[in-house]
């Protein structure tokens, strides 16, 4: 894995800053450039210290956070759920191409963005919907090993402004990274010294990568900040679903 160090090193710095502008992208890049050295899981091992120390900072914006952890814990726990319980069904299931559908759905969800088409939940389906899209993002997170399909659009659907869609998605993403380490330290990723002294090492290019992405955010209209967002979706799922094929 070393000899990988400044691909990897590269690659959370690229994946801060997208998380910087968007509020996300740092397990979906991650996971995507470099599965190109590495199998998925070693990857998504890497993802753990980065990810949880990006998601805090994410969600340290001033703002408490009870009220949105309020309105999403039900889908907060059908993440951690979800995530669990694939996570033990995949020691002995095979799911080829879910990465690749990852990507199809990262593209098709990015495309509609961008071609202003909007979809709406209504408050009072929030109750029953929140875990059944919880439950289904944690189960492509055991898969995968990121999490943005289909909590993103989700989040997106209830109506949150700006700021408040980058806390929900601090919240989503710090959850499904617990239930990731505690998936991934189930199957022994996470015992290895050299992949969490690897994990804690990336953790630096990352944090430069989403201050300097912040500070990019802070200065673009909100119009302009939606189009990134469906932009930053479009490269990654692209990114996923190319890998899936090849």
């Amino acid at each position: 894995m070393t000899e990988h160090l400044p691909l990897i090193l590269a690659t959370f710095l690229l994946a801060g800053m997208v998380k910087g502008v968007v509020g996300l992208g740092l397990p979906t890049i991650t996971v995507g450039l470099l599965g190109l050295v590495m199998a998925p899981l070693q990857a998504a091992a890497l993802l753990i210290i980065p990810s949880m120390v990006t998601n805090i900072w994410q969600l340290c914006d001033g703002r408490s956070p009870l009220p949105m952890l309020r309105r999403l814990w039900p889908m907060l726990l059908g993440i951690l759920f979800g995530t669990l319980l694939v996570a033990a069904l995949l020691q002995s299931l095979d799911l080829p191409g879910a990465t690749r559908w990852l990507g199809i759905a990262l593209v098709v969800y990015a495309l509609l963005g961008l071609a202003k088409v909007h979809f709406r939940v209504e408050r009072a389906k929030e109750g029953w919907l929140s875990p059944v899209i919880g439950a289904i993002t944690g189960a492509i997170t055991a898969v995968t090993g990121v999490f943005v399909i289909p909590a993103v659009p989700y989040l997106q659907a209830i109506g949150l402004e700006k700021d408040d869609l980058v806390q929900a998605l601090g919240l989503s993403f710090s959850v499904s990274t617990l239930a990731l380490a505690a998936a991934l330290g189930h199957s022994g990723e996470l015992l290895q010294p050299t992949v969490l002294g690897v994990s804690a090492l990336a953790l630096l290019p990352a944090l430069l990568g989403m201050a300097a992405g912040q500070w990019l955010r802070k200065r673009i209209s909100a119009e302009r900040f939606k189009r990134w967002f469906f932009v930053g979706l479009l490269l990654l799922g692209s990114d996923l679903a190319l890998r899936g094929l090849f």
